[in-house]
């Protein structure tokens, strides 16, 4: 099949989702299933070739998220259940005022997506969202799309995430500059898609209902609230545990700093841990037995199946659009376009974003392809090729990326609500840090 052919198949792949989703209002799961299923068909795979596709890229999606998605659940159910994420919420909005909660919750993003993915952050943070927005007596999305859009500027432009540091090796860019340069561009980045534009967007939006993970957390007692630090150190112990993770593998030399890093720095570990000592620190102060908080626990993982079901279904429909050729037809013409390296760099790495979904597949994959072109040039410096790709990599939201449909359960919105929000919030920081890609580069 010729390349303009395969773009198209993509093009009217992606389209078919959202008009069959957004328009039809036709199960989002069976949508995915079926568009991957004839995207297979459509360039010249067998159907069940398709089928396989779709079942890899779930089961590959879900690997990563389906846990982190479960603890962190726990974890903010706990939270929410024995007052401190009342406490916090409480505390912010004294601190900040109730007029500037998303002010405040894009700090908080900030400050925990330095060390954190993206996702692992958002189910951390959003029960956290949830009960802020509810005491500042603001709309939810005025709390939680100023925390998505810090999440997401952290995990693109900040080191230690691993694509950027992979993209930092790849173009011989230095560390300590890079954090310099990425702060810089993080942090009006995150200004600019997290509280200007929630603050632009929320009043004009409509959103009906409450989703099910949001009414979970919001309808708590409020009395006998355990103490500020008690609480934050709850809902921040798994950036901590993390962190120490990192520290360990610097400091520790030997099997037992591996070891220890290895333990600490997972991700799964880090949250059950933060799990159990949620229910010790702040159960039992609270006089829960063990059979309250088992119940906590088990009830709160019903509302999060179709969540996990969807992310997976988004995984799967990525992995069909690049098994089916398509991202890589849309790589060789990114590459044939003579364009500067800078937007070279931002526009593949878009462009494998946009068919695959996934932000760090694009910032290493764009990396790795441009790394000897962008020595061999020598048109720009090595910093500034590392946010340009990092820029490219979270541009547009699309519907490939599983993300996209986890802010969407997690905030009850419809899929042209998440492309008016999520999808906008992603191109602004993409913008937002090509430009200082661009100026880092005079």
């Amino acid at each position: 099949m010729s390349a303009p052919l395969v773009v198209a198949v993509g093009a009217l792949a992606i389209l078919a989702v959202i008009v069959l989703i957004a328009r039809f209002r036709l199960e989002p799961i069976m949508v995915l299933f079926g568009v991957a299923v004839l995207v297979a068909v459509a360039t010249g795979r067998m159907p069940s070739a398709g089928v396989a596709s779709f079942e890899a890229g779930a089961g590959h999606a879900l690997g990563h998220i389906a846990f982190v998605i479960a603890f962190g659940t726990m974890l903010g159910r706990i939270v929410s259940e024995t007052g401190a994420a009342e406490r916090i919420a409480r505390t912010l909005v004294a601190r900040f005022g109730p007029r500037n909660i998303h002010w405040a919750m894009m700090t908080v993003g900030l400050a925990v997506g330095l060390p954190v993915f993206f996702d692992v952050g958002f189910v951390l943070l959003a029960p956290l969202a949830f009960v802020a927005a509810r005491a500042a007596g603001q709309p939810i999305l005025l709390a939680a799309l100023p925390l998505a859009a810090s999440l997401s500027a952290a995990h693109a432009l900040m080191p230690p995430h691993p694509a950027i540091m992979l993209a930092i090796q790849a173009y011989g860019a230095g560390v300590p500059r890079m954090v310099l340069l990425g702060a810089m561009a993080m942090v009006p980045a995150a200004i600019v898609a997290g509280p200007l534009f929630a603050a632009l967007v929320v009043p004009r939006l409509r959103v009906t209902g409450v989703s099910t993970l949001e009414a979970q957390f919001l309808e708590r007692a409020t009395d006998r609230l355990p103490p500020f630090g008690l609480s934050l150190l709850a809902v921040l112990m798994p950036v901590l545990l993390i962190l120490g993770g990192m520290l360990a593998a610097r400091l520790l030399p030997g099997a037992g700093g591996r070891w220890l890093a290895d333990f600490a720095g997972s991700t799964d570990i880090a949250l059950v841990l933060s799990t159990l000592f949620a229910c010790v620190a702040l159960g039992t102060a609270r006089g829960m037995g063990g059979r309250d908080l088992a119940r906590h626990l088990h009830d709160c993982l019903a509302p999060i199946a179709f969540v996990v079901l969807l992310v997976g279904a988004g995984g799967g429909f990525g992995r069909a659009l690049i098994d089916s050729g398509i991202s890589g037809v849309l790589t060789a013409l990114a590459l044939r376009m003579h364009m500067p390296v800078l937007l070279l760099a931002w526009g593949l790495a878009a462009i494998i974003r946009l068919a695959t979904g996934s932000a760090t597949v694009a910032m290493s994959t764009a990396a790795g392809i441009l790394a000897p072109l962008a020595h061999q040039a020598g048109l720009a410096a090595p910093e500034a090729l590392v946010l340009a790709t990092g820029a490219g990599s979270v541009a547009f939201g699309p519907v490939t990326d599983p993300v996209f449909w986890q802010v969407k359960e997690y905030l009850g919105l419809s899929v042209g609500q998440t492309l008016l929000t999520w999808s906008c919030i992603e191109t602004l920081i993409s913008l937002m840090a090509l430009a200082a890609a661009m100026i880092c580069n005079i």
